[in-house]
């Protein structure tokens, strides 16, 4: 008994010992236990070094006291979200109608601006880039994704392109049903002091396109996060990134680090650029800010701004942004910064200071791959981040940047129609393109998903696949002229082809007015020929996407092309070396007529050049469908008028996805540009020049869709081995083609 009431005793020792050592101030605070209460918590300790801590934060701020109109707490940010997004939990699934999209097609319609209502610039270039898309309707009934015509950009009520009343205007409109199945555009929203995302009106179920997007406020797989970008980002186009300027880049620049911008002495935002200077080396980490911003910045003033200002007109912005490896991106007022596609397009890596930014486009671009995002409060670990990272990893990113920005955010336009795609793979969510191909050349833009959603079809991803195009090709020739004698060109060209090792099957596209001949006419072929009739004699029939093609490569032909087996042998030979470029024979070159002030055409005979027409060109199959579904009605109703010009159409648009030239084989030069229909036979002599003028015309036209000279020079050209070497033939692999 003895024994057990000591070891009871030992236990409650050794219990209550325990509690004390870890749980004391926990007991302390029980209000049935006897002794003295646990008082109210202690405030942040006065350091004595306490001057040192204010370049940080102020003691109020650490104590944790209330009263900061400018921050409000997390219960008040509650509030205003849900007063803000009173559907929040919006989802594809819940607040949009896609049963539309389904029975139509993925059609837009844009509410017709009215008379006398303020549209800003910007505004108006993303209402003519989506009336100019592919996507775009004038027929409501057909559409199922919606634009209001108010300018919804600006919703900051002291600016003066602060659209009033909003709500009074969207109620009346018959199409508006609380907003479903609309997309709204929103660049700035909320004002001084705070800037919360309130957009002075109710947004219902529509689907937001916002810039310096809240992580917490946005509303995944619905919303969407695009860049902020200044009244003078271009309609189309844009500028090229850096990079191109430069063959072989330096991967780091003479910078290391740079900011140059304002400090905001006051309010939000200001936290983590007044904390800027702390970096600053005046070696290779640049970190300059002026106070001078505001009309009372002076009364703001502190003992270091006299010294900043000074410092800030020493170093110009386009200097250090050009010149620097890694730009720091700090979150202004908003999230969002101009500075991000400046940095983008300049090379410069951002590193974004900017917490709680849903970063533009995340849902399908990885920037973990092109951007640093770090933490305004470990500002100090920057420099040593940045310095840690290898100088091949540098070079990727600057890559990355280069692609980004030309792909998605060098253009209004690009970043209107990425909305745009982003929400239609969402809705036809089993044809949407993979991530993969969002993030690699050429971009989601222009890797159709009505193609293909396997990267094994399309012809620029063969090296990242480790794998080959297919070894044979199909034989695509255009016919306008009926077959009336047996030593006409297309049959001599239909029996060269058809001896090729590699041919696989040949189409003739029979777009004359006559019948085409019997099978028993046409010549015998070791392949299968067949004749594929055109609904309706357009040029632009001979790039639709027809399911007959079944090879990787196709052969491009005109009826009066002139070409020897070997010729054919070769070119397919170096074209599965090149799978995602045109390869052939015929060239043609542009240049920039500064007398005129515009493009020029050019079929004369030189060293270099930049088409390579399709009258005898091999190229993959996906630029069918690409000139088909990407390309809009307008350019390809352009070709068919004048029933010219798809050859250098198609040149455009292949160089506009790769980026690269054409390649041409051989030395060949026997070509002739043909007239485009056999009616023109007939025709008097003056036409060829006629024919050569629209050339020139089309070239300009194409220029001006596409914002900019898609076109790129090459001096380069493929002989084989041994090509016109003084050895015997019998040591050369294509031995007849230097008599062809």
């Amino acid at each position: 008994m003895q024994a057990r009431k000591k070891y009871l005793l030992m236990t409650f020792f050794a219990t209550w010992l325990l509690l004390s050592l870890f749980g004391g101030d926990q007991i302390r605070r029980l209000a049935f236990l006897p002794g003295k209460r646990s008082g109210a918590l202690q405030s942040w300790p006065r350091w004595a070094d306490g001057f040192l801590l204010e370049s940080f934060a102020d003691p109020e701020h650490l104590d944790g006291h209330e009263g900061d109109p400018e921050e409000p707490s997390p219960k008040a940010r509650r509030e205003l979200r849900r007063s803000i997004y009173r559907n929040s939990r919006c989802r594809m699934e819940t607040c949009f109608d896609a049963s539309k999209c389904r029975e139509h097609g993925f059609k837009v319609f844009v509410y017709p601006l009215e008379r006398g209502d303020p549209v800003s610039e910007s505004y108006l270039k993303i209402i003519a880039s989506l009336e100019e898309s592919r996507y775009f309707t004038s027929n409501p009934e057909e559409a199922c994704l919606f634009v209001l015509n108010i300018d919804t950009l600006d919703r900051d009520h002291l600016s003066l392109r602060f659209v009033r009343n909003i709500d009074e205007k969207i109620q009346g409109f018959p199409l508006w049903n609380d907003g479903r199945n609309h997309l709204i555009f929103n660049l700035y929203s909320g004002t001084w002091p705070n800037y919360t995302e309130d957009l002075g009106f109710d947004i219902g179920q529509a689907i937001l396109a916002k810039a310096s997007f809240y992580m917490e406020h946005f509303r995944p797989g619905f919303d969407i996060s695009i860049p902020l970008f200044s009244k003078d980002h271009p309609r189309k186009g844009g500028e090229r990134g850096w990079l191109h300027k430069a063959s072989v880049p330096p991967p780091k620049k003479k910078y290391l680090l740079a900011f140059k911008g304002k400090r905001y002495l006051t309010g939000i935002g200001s936290d983590a650029r007044n904390a800027l200077h702390h970096i600053h080396n005046g070696k290779d980490i640049i970190s300059l800010t002026t106070c001078k911003h505001g009309k009372d910045w002076e009364k703001h003033k502190d003992t270091r701004c006299d010294k900043d200002n000074a410092d800030y007109e020493k170093f110009d912005y386009q200097e250090l942004l050009h010149n620097s490896t890694f730009c720091i991106i700090p979150r202004g007022r908003r999230l969002g910064s101009f500075r991000f596609l400046e940095a983008l397009q300049a090379a410069c890596i951002p590193v974004l200071l900017s917490n709680g930014w849903e970063l533009p486009f995340s849902e399908v671009i990885d920037w973990s791959k092109s951007a640093i995002v770090g933490d305004e409060r470990l500002l100090l670990q920057i420099p040593s981040t940045v310095r840690c990272l290898h100088s091949d990893k540098i070079l990727a990113f600057q890559q990355q940047t280069q692609f980004l920005w030309e792909a998605y955010f060098s253009s209004v336009e690009k970043i209107v129609h990425t909305t745009l795609e982003i929400i239609k793979d969402r809705i036809f969510h089993r044809e949407s393109r993979p991530r993969f191909l969002w993030n690699v050349l050429p971009g989601g833009l222009l890797a159709r998903p009505e193609f293909s959603t396997h990267l094994s079809d399309f012809p620029f991803y063969y090296l990242q696949q480790g794998s080959s195009p297919s070894g044979k090709f199909t034989a695509f020739i255009r016919a306008v002229s009926p077959v009336v004698s047996l030593s006409q060109p297309i049959l001599k060209l239909i029996q060269a082809v058809s001896r090729s090792q590699y041919c696989a099957q040949i189409l003739v596209l029979w777009s004359c007015e006559k019948p085409p001949p019997q099978s028993s006419k046409w010549p015998q072929t070791p392949v299968p020929l067949r004749v594929i009739h055109s609904s309706s004699n357009k040029v632009s029939d001979r790039f639709l996407p027809y399911p007959a093609i079944e090879t990787d490569a196709v052969l491009s032909l005109d009826e009066h092309t002139s070409l020897s087996t070997n010729e054919v042998d070769f070119a397919f030979v170096v074209w599965r070396s090149f799978p995602e470029r045109i390869v052939g024979f015929p060239m043609r070159s542009h240049f920039w007529d500064a007398g005129k002030s515009q493009w020029s055409y050019t079929s004369k005979w030189t060293n270099e050049f930049s088409m390579v027409l399709t009258a005898a060109a091999f190229y993959h199959r996906y630029y069918h469908s690409l000139f088909t579904h990407f390309l809009p009605a307008r350019l390809r109703g352009l070709i068919d008028q004048i029933a010219n010009c798809e050859d250098i159409l198609m040149n455009f648009l292949v160089s506009a996805a790769t980026k690269r030239p054409p390649i041409k084989v051989t030395q060949k030069k026997q070509h002739r540009e043909s007239p485009a229909s056999q009616m023109l036979k007939s025709a008097p002599p003056s036409n060829g020049n006629l024919q050569f003028s629209q050339r020139q015309d089309c070239v300009n036209q194409f220029v001006s869709w596409f914002g900019y000279m898609p076109l790129v020079h090459s001096q380069f050209r493929l002989d084989p081995v041994l090509f016109k070497d003084q050895v015997s033939v019998l040591r050369k692999k294509y031995r007849h083609l230097e008599r062809d």
